[in-house]
């Protein structure tokens, strides 16, 4: 196809969008509220996918050691543990050690220990798994290992994460199969209001042997358009909106430390490929899916 050609078919997907443009900036308008709604779903996800990430990271597994055994015996189980597949690292915290982050956290002043000594704590390990995934398997066999008699781990709060994510992973899928579907169905009526009005036009040109795609571009020139300024004023709102909400979160005191969100500029690449991609589709396939009946001339 010749670059006149090409330039004659995309000038006409451009002045498609002007010939209908109540119904453009409708469709405009209400992929964009579909984008933002898909947008503030993928990042709500991404988010907690990350905090959940870094919950199972700072997650430790305690292993007590028999309180008779001696400092220089607690340290030699180590080995056993080292030996353990899933485990990344493990830390021996001595009945010392134990004492003093045990008055850090519940004294201001050492005096108030009052009669609490090293012997009232056991030898432990502080432990780091590879896979959180793996925490039954690998409390078993830290166990079964002579010398260790108990072992505690706080995975509730990252379970119940993990179990938040995989619903609202569910959720996302859902709503962004229903609002890309609504958004082609506005885009593609859009579409098929201006071949409507061309349609006698369209007659003649199959009539003098212009094929298919000649008579199809400027209409799919027209809904890729209308899908790439939607995906883009979608895009700039959401950087907007995440900003606001994340700084409004950060006012308040009660809120800080318990949530970190990402900052928008760690999430631009995927954001892009998110609203790129939607409004891709969405101004691609809602065109071309439109013009089929048009052109059975």
């Amino acid at each position: 196809m010749r670059s006149k050609n090409i330039g004659y078919l995309f000038s006409e997907g451009i002045r498609g969008i002007f010939r209908h443009g109540f119904m453009s900036v409708a469709a405009v308008v209400v992929t964009v509220a579909c984008l933002l709604i898909v947008g503030s779903f993928s990042a709500v996800t991404y988010n907690l996918s990350m905090i959940v990430e870094d919950m199972s990271k700072d997650n430790k597994v305690l292993a007590y050691v028999d309180d008779t055994y001696s400092d220089a015996k607690a340290r030699s189980v180590g080995t056993s543990i080292n030996r353990i597949e899933n485990v990344q690292d493990s830390r021996f915290v001595s009945r010392e050690e134990a004492l003093q982050n045990f008055a850090k956290d519940q004294f201001e002043n050492p005096e108030d220990l009052g009669d609490i000594d090293a012997d009232t704590f056991e030898h432990r390990y502080s432990i780091t798994l590879v896979d959180n995934g793996l925490l039954a398997e690998t409390l078993e066999e830290l166990r079964s290992i002579p010398g260790i008699v108990d072992v505690n781990a706080a995975n509730e709060v990252v379970d119940g994460l993990a179990a938040v994510q995989d619903v609202l992973q569910v959720v996302s899928i859902l709503v962004v199969v229903v609002l890309l579907v609504v958004s082609l169905l506005i885009i593609s009526n859009t579409v098929k209001l201006a071949m409507y009005d061309r349609r006698e036009e369209i007659a003649i040109m199959k009539m003098v042997g212009a094929t298919n795609g000649f008579i199809r571009l400027p209409f799919v020139v027209e809904g890729f358009l209308l899908g790439i300024i939607a995906a883009g004023m979608a895009f700039g709102l959401e950087w907007l909106i995440y900003d606001a909400l994340v700084a409004k979160i950060a006012s308040f005191d009660i809120l800080k430390g318990a949530f970190t969100f990402v900052p928008f500029t760690d999430l631009v690449w995927y954001m892009v490929l998110v609203f790129g991609g939607a409004g891709l589709f969405v101004g691609v396939i809602g065109s071309w899916t439109s013009i089929r009946k048009f052109l059975d001339v």
